[in-house]
């Protein structure tokens, strides 16, 4: 299986010595979020590779050597500053570590998501443009992989919009992003695509691609066997994720992970380092089954 670190908080972020913990000694558990009672247990020695997803890599970089797994790395890495992401670390700092993590991992095995692009009065297409353009200069040698999506419509969304401000993007914003991005990209040495959009800008310059696409995790796990991701609409592998949903203190105003900052701290103070589970502990009720796929 490939192991998704996570989809449903940043574990790498404020998780990262739990996670290293569990690798150590050999399992992790994790809580079936529809039924409470469902705790799948995850065997390392059943895991062919890892995708890391994060907007903070710094925590993780020192364990990297000690990970005997193929290793992945999405990388969020956008423009915008306190007024959306409150508690993302400082940009610099963040590119700093993608450029050790490329030293580690190979420059193929890292990709960065430009995710996701709103446009309001502060952050404006040219705002964006510019951005993208000066994220790729400063990472180039470093990433060869870019992917873009646009904010969605999600609950938390929707409960930031006094913040967020954002404005529905016209065909000639989609035009603007996709051949500026187009070239900065490949000024840089590096591809740019969609995942999962309706306008995948490919006839701007993006090349079609996926998140984790079915040839990648061949070269990655050496698998034949590998099902379609189901529970998303895209040509992604399937991959299970180990995260728990409203446990990222990142904050970040277009969330779809977290939906109440309330039980995000709850969850936060659950939180046992020495645990199986990532929040919470087991129950003597618990029914635990091994995950093999």
């Amino acid at each position: 299986m490939i192991l998704n670190v996570s989809g449903r908080t940043d574990i790498v972020a404020f998780y990262s010595d739990w996670f290293i913990k569990r690798y150590r000694e050999g399992f992790v558990d994790v809580r079936n979020p529809f039924y409470n009672k469902q705790v799948s247990r995850i065997y390392f020695s059943d895991v062919d590779a890892i995708l890391f997803c994060t907007k903070n890599p710094i925590p993780i970089v020192k364990y990297l050597k000690d990970i005997d797994k193929p290793i992945v790395f999405h990388v969020t890495l956008t423009p915008y500053k306190k007024d959306i992401e409150p508690c993302v670390p400082p940009k610099g700092l963040v590119i700093e570590a993608i450029k050790k993590i490329s030293s580690i991992i190979g420059s193929d095995n890292i990709y960065i998501r430009y995710d996701p692009i709103l446009i309001n009065d502060r952050y404006t297409i040219d705002y964006h443009i510019k951005a993208f353009n000066n994220m790729c200069c400063l990472l180039n040698g470093y990433v060869k992989h870019i992917i873009v999506s646009f904010v969605d419509d999600y609950k938390n969304v929707r409960n930031n919009k006094k913040f967020l401000k954002y404005r529905e993007l016209t065909q000639d914003d989609y035009e603007k992003i996709g051949v500026n991005f187009s070239n900065s990209a490949k000024d840089n040495g590096m591809t740019v695509q969609t995942c999962c959009e309706k306008n995948d800008l490919v006839s701007y310059g993006f090349i079609k691609g996926e998140c984790m696409s079915f040839n990648y995790a061949y070269k990655l796990t050496h698998k034949t066997d590998l099902k379609r991701w189901k529970e998303r609409d895209c040509n992604c592998v399937s991959m299970v994720d180990i995260g728990v949903y409203n446990c990222c203190r990142h904050f970040c105003k277009y969330c779809y992970a977290n939906y109440d900052e309330g039980i995000v701290n709850s969850n936060y103070s659950l939180h046992n380092p020495n645990s199986s589970l990532l929040i919470g502990e087991l129950s003597s009720d618990d029914i635990i089954k091994r995950r093999i796929k």
